[in-house]
């Protein structure tokens, strides 16, 4: 049962992780760009949107490393 689970959260942070890592900036635009903040490429990548984009990022990777590894370690 705790392996269910563990899969079922393995599967949600892996399509978080598409979806924020989506919604990043490349060289210009993201996601502060596509809600109609236009303050310039000097302050690009350093919004709140981003700088909070970039937390939830780690997070959801951490916790999708976190799941890998625990379902590895049950299954051997």
């Amino acid at each position: 049962m705790l392996t269910d689970i563990l899969v079922g959260i393995e599967v949600l942070t892996s399509f978080a992780l598409i979806l924020l890592i989506l919604l990043h900036s490349g060289r210009g635009g993201g996601l502060s760009d596509m809600f109609g903040s236009s303050v310039g490429s000097a302050a690009a990548g350093s919004t709140v949107a981003e700088k909070n984009l970039d937390r939830l990022t780690i997070t959801c990777a951490v916790v999708f490393a976190f799941t890998a590894v625990i379902i590895g370690l049950r299954w051997h």
